[in-house]
């Protein structure tokens, strides 16, 4: 089993359905409260069918980069980006512009992508499982030379790169910090490669599961399980009171997670959040 990285991590996961003034007020109560880390998610629809459920929602990349304005210390990103849904080096432009407006707080969110409905709406392809992690796995490797190296060649099956200059470089070296997230094994195994962090959805005892896999994953490329931060968000919020709070980190903590981020609370359960942040100040 991995190691816990350091000291526990709080990050929390707010709306991107509300107006724009409520999203910042929002992000600077994160940062004021202490948290570590404030997200938000890639989505362009807000839920299934009928129409009628549907509510407004802000594109995240355009968004974070406007809160990042209103923030100074706290660091944040994107849980996570849909890779299907931009070029990967559009993408990894737009991430460090980002890290630059924010002088080097953004930790760089990404997965395969796995939301047919939404792809079906919008006009993009929906490929099938294999090759959704096939193409995930050429954009990490695109983020990873476009980064790295002075100008940048990649020649795969669905994207490419010929002599590519990629200025500026991120404000963090040697790349902004890569968060994956994936459940599945052929996921780990790209993860195992190329992650920072890895952040999951699951149970305690799932997610304990899918990091001794990911352990194994590294372990079969001659890396050190301990490089990785075990990150969850829990399906459900922990906000009902301390004590589920605590109940909810000390489960995961006993799995190997030193990193949760928690959705934004109910307007009832604001006062337990609040609580729990200003006593770990």
């Amino acid at each position: 089993m991995a190691q816990n990285q350091g000291s526990v991590r709080v990050g929390v996961v707010t709306s991107s359905r509300h107006p724009f003034p409520e999203i910042a007020d929002r992000w600077r109560e994160a940062e004021a409260l202490g948290f570590d880390t404030v997200w938000v998610t890639d989505h362009f629809i807000t839920g299934n069918e009928p129409v009628e459920d549907q509510k407004p929602i802000y594109e995240a990349w355009t968004l974070i980069a406007a809160l990042a304005m209103v923030t100074e210390r706290i660091r944040f990103g994107v849980m996570v980006t849909g890779n299907t849904y931009r070029n990967p080096a559009l993408l990894l432009k737009e991430a460090v512009t980002v890290d630059h407006i924010s002088n080097g707080r953004l930790e760089f969110g990404v997965g395969a992508g796995w939301w047919e409905r939404e792809h079906e709406a919008y006009g993009y392809p929906f490929p099938p499982p294999r090759e959704l992690v096939d193409r995930f796995e050429e954009a990490l490797e695109m983020f990873t030379r476009l980064q790295e190296q002075d100008r940048a060649d990649f020649e795969g099956n669905y994207y490419w790169l010929k002599d590519a200059p990629f200025e500026p470089k991120p404000i963090q070296t040697p790349r902004i910090p890569l968060v994956v997230g994936a459940s599945g094994p052929r996921m780990l195994g790209v993860t195992a490669k190329y992650a920072d962090i890895w952040n999951t959805r699951a149970s305690a005892a799932e997610a304990g599961a899918r990091s001794r896999t990911l352990d194994e994953k590294c372990q079969a490329i001659g890396r050190d399980p301990g490089e990785i931060m075990r990150s969850i968000w829990p399906q459900q919020h922990p906000w009902d009171s301390i004590d589920n709070v605590n109940t909810v980190i000390e489960s995961y903590r006993a799995e190997g997670f030193s990193d949760f981020v928690f959705s934004w609370p109910p307007d009832n359960k604001l006062d337990v959040m609040r609580e729990f942040m200003r006593a770990r100040q």
